[in-house]
């Protein structure tokens, strides 16, 4: 195989955006870990002064990630972002006008491997969101499993992301005067497994639990789709029934998230690696689906806005695929 290096007159901005993907690709593969082992460290050296008042802090502080979270808009402006951003580049698109006074849920599609549109768009003060939307604020929902690592869960909380738990998406949708904004990776870690380039398949069918919220609170429905997020990473060759899909399906159950066998590019050459490809990223915003409040929702009345939800969402891929380079055979696959 011939390597493919890369130049070594790389101008200085793509060299600081590929550190910024690195490091972001760095956080979520090693940080967690990282985090642990010092906590680790700290109590095999009896270093009882520095972990047991952070221990008793974490105890009375432990639900604040289905709270709202602890978001930080000096972390969110790292310059380190908008090199992230620049880096695939990653934009945001605006099809309809919300209104302020009422809060959305939106349906981010697909997972990819990584999300890192959602991230992107919506854990940085990089994006066009707040130009986009203004008056809006938007939590993004992530697995609980992230907030429960020791130190590394201060980290996450600081951009922005809260826990995907029923009781968290409630306490966002809860807040008087509207202007709050759900963020919800529908497909989940069982749809990472799918995110192959090429491939626009959407774990959904089964997934009905946003309805119900959106109908108990009164929140709208919004369709989201990002174009390009699966192109990021190519994954080694996993279809239904493979043993390795088996293998990936009893670990995600067991451990609540998936672990896809990913790979991209490298840092100085383009042919192996962890670094994500630079595929541009386009975050469609779709129209709003209205849903009147209902505090006990019945199952009819889910299933009916569910369908409306996908046909929704399918008449937003149909809508835009052209203009992303997808060819006009392809269409949304729902599972």
């Amino acid at each position: 195989m011939k390597v493919e290096f890369a130049p070594l007159n790389i101008p200085l901005a793509r060299r600081l955006q590929t550190a910024a993907v690195l490091q972001w690709v760095l956080s979520f593969l090693l940080l967690a870990q990282v985090c642990l082992g010092i906590i680790v460290i700290l109590v095999i050296h009896n270093y009882w002064f520095l972990y047991v008042p952070y221990m008793t802090w974490l105890y009375f502080d432990w639900h604040t990630p289905e709270r709202g979270g602890r978001r930080s808009n000096w972390v969110r402006g790292w310059t380190v972002w908008r090199y992230f951003k620049d880096y695939f580049p990653i934009h945001l698109i605006k099809t309809w006008d919300l209104d302020p006074s009422h809060n959305y849920i939106f349906g981010f599609h697909p997972h990819g491997v990584l999300v890192a549109g959602a991230f992107g768009n919506f854990c940085t003060n990089h994006s066009d969101f707040e130009q986009l939307f203004p008056g809006f604020t938007a939590y993004l929902h992530v697995l609980p499993f992230w907030f429960r690592c020791p130190l590394f869960r201060e980290y996450l909380m600081s951009s922005g992301p809260v826990s995907v738990s029923k009781k968290s998406v409630s306490h966002v949708l809860s807040k008087e005067g509207g202007g709050n904004i759900s963020v919800i990776v529908l497909g989940g870690a069982e749809e990472s497994l799918d995110a192959h380039p090429g491939k626009f398949t959407l774990f959904i069918r089964q997934r009905k639990g946003f309805v119900k919220i959106a109908l108990t609170h009164g929140a709208s429905l919004v369709p989201v789709f990002s174009f390009g997020e699966n192109e990021l990473f190519k994954q080694v060759n996993n279809p239904e029934g493979s043993w390795l899909r088996t293998v990936q399906e009893k670990l995600q159950k067991i451990m609540g998230f998936a672990l896809p066998l990913f790979h991209a590019r490298g840092i100085f050459q383009y042919n192996f690696g962890l670094m994500p490809y630079r595929k541009p990223i386009h975050t469609v915003v779709g129209r709003p689906i209205p849903v009147h409040q209902t505090l006990h929702p019945t199952t009819e009345q889910i299933e009916e806005l569910h369908q409306t939800y996908m046909e929704e969402l399918r008449k937003l891929f149909e809508a835009h695929k052209r203009k992303y380079g997808i060819p006009e055979h392809e269409t949304l696959i729902f599972k």
